[in-house]
C-alpha cells in the first residue's frame, strides 16, 4: 500500500488482492480526445485531433479538433460503444479488489457518461446516484452563427441568426458518478458496516466543506490545482469524497491517478492509497509531489 504504480491499470488492478479496497476514487479519460491518451476508440479518421486555424489562435484551451456531432463516417458512432467496452476492461478487474460495500467515485464526461454508468453496471456495480461539481468558471467555445454565414458572405441568413451559436452551453459542472459494490443479500447496509467498515457516508464531513449534505459540490481550483495535468482536480474536492465515504487507515484506490491530486488527498487524510498511471511523465509528476508533501 501507498504506492504509486507505472504501468496499465487493467492489468495492474487484479494483483491488489480481492476485498483490498475501500474506495476507488478516479478522473478517468473522457473518450472525447482532449489529448492522444483520451482517445479510446480505433477509429482512424485523419480529421480527428487535427487542429483548425481558430484552435491555434486560442492558445492551450482547445489544442485538437474533435468529432463533429454528427461525426464525419459511419466509424464515428462507434465510438461511445467502444469507450463503453473500454470501461468494462477496467471495471470488471476492479470489482472483486473492492470490498462489499465500498464506494466508487468517477469522474466522467457528460457526451459519454451514460456509456461508463451501463458498463459499471454490466460489471455488477450499483449506480447510486450523480453528483454535480460546479465549477466556478469554464472555458467556452461556442461559435457565432452569424460568423459562419458572414464568411459565406451571407449577409441575410447572418442577420436571421443574429445571437445563435453552433455547441453547447458553458459547461459549468462536471458529472461525478457514484456506483457501489453489493453487498450480502440478505444482509443490511448496517449489517455491512459492522463487517467491512463501509457503505454508508458521512454527514459531518460534507458539511464542514459545502455547509450542506446536498448532491451539487461546489469546491473552488486553487492556484495549486493547476499546471500538472491537462484535467487536474481540485485537491479539497478528492478530499471531500474521500472523508465522505471512508475511514482513516482505509485504502483509496486510482486506477488513472495522473498527477496524483488523489493520492495526495487520500496521504493528507491518513488513508493508505494505490495509485496506477500508465503514462511515465505524469507518473513521475505524481511521485515528485507525494515525495515532497507533508
Amino acid at each position: 500500500m501507498n504506492s504509486i504504480i507505472l504501468g496499465d491499470c487493467i492489468k495492474e488492478i487484479s494483483k491488489l488482492g480481492n476485498n483490498s479496497v475501500h474506495l476507488l476514487l478516479s478522473d478517468i479519460p473522457y473518450g472525447i480526445g482532449i489529448e492522444d491518451w483520451d482517445v479510446l476508440h480505433s477509429n482512424t479518421n485523419s480529421a480527428y485531433m487535427g487542429t483548425s486555424p481558430s484552435q491555434q489562435q486560442a492558445g492551450a484551451i482547445f489544442k485538437h479538433r474533435g468529432k463533429p456531432l454528427n461525426g464525419w463516417s459511419e466509424a464515428d458512432k462507434k465510438i461511445p460503444l467502444e469507450y463503453y467496452n473500454w470501461c468494462r476492461t477496467w471495471a470488471k478487474e476492479s470489482y472483486d479488489v473492492l470490498v462489499p460495500g465500498a464506494s466508487v467515485f468517477i469522474f466522467a464526461g457528460r457526451r459519454n457518461a451514460h456509456r461508463c454508468i451501463s458498463a459499471l453496471e454490466d460489471c455488477g456495480f450499483i449506480f447510486k446516484d450523480m453528483l454535480a461539481w460546479e465549477k466556478e468558471q469554464a472555458a467556452h467555445r461556442a461559435q457565432r452563427v452569424s460568423i459562419v454565414y458572414e464568411r459565406r458572405n451571407d449577409i441575410e441568413n447572418s442577420k436571421k441568426w443574429c445571437g445563435w451559436k453552433l455547441g453547447n452551453l458553458r459547461p459549468i459542472f462536471e458529472p461525478i458518478l457514484w456506483f457501489m459494490k453489493p453487498y450480502k443479500l440478505g444482509g443490511t447496509l448496517a449489517d455491512n458496516l459492522i463487517q467491512y467498515n463501509v457503505g454508508a457516508y458521512n454527514e459531518n464531513a460534507i458539511l464542514q466543506y459545502i455547509g450542506n449534505a446536498s448532491n451539487v459540490i461546489k469546491i473552488k481550483t486553487s492556484k495549486n490545482d493547476k499546471g500538472l495535468h491537462p484535467t487536474q482536480k481540485p485537491i479539497e474536492l478528492m478530499k471531500l469524497l474521500i472523508e465522505l465515504t471512508t475511514l482513516e487507515g482505509q485504502v483509496v484506490l486510482d486506477p488513472f491517478c495522473g498527477s496524483g491530486s488523489t493520492l495526495l488527498a487520500a496521504k493528507q487524510l491518513n488513508r493508505n492509497y494505490v495509485g496506477i498511471e500508465i503514462n511515465e511523465t505524469y507518473y513521475k509528476t505524481a511521485i515528485n509531489r507525494i515525495e515532497n508533501s507533508f
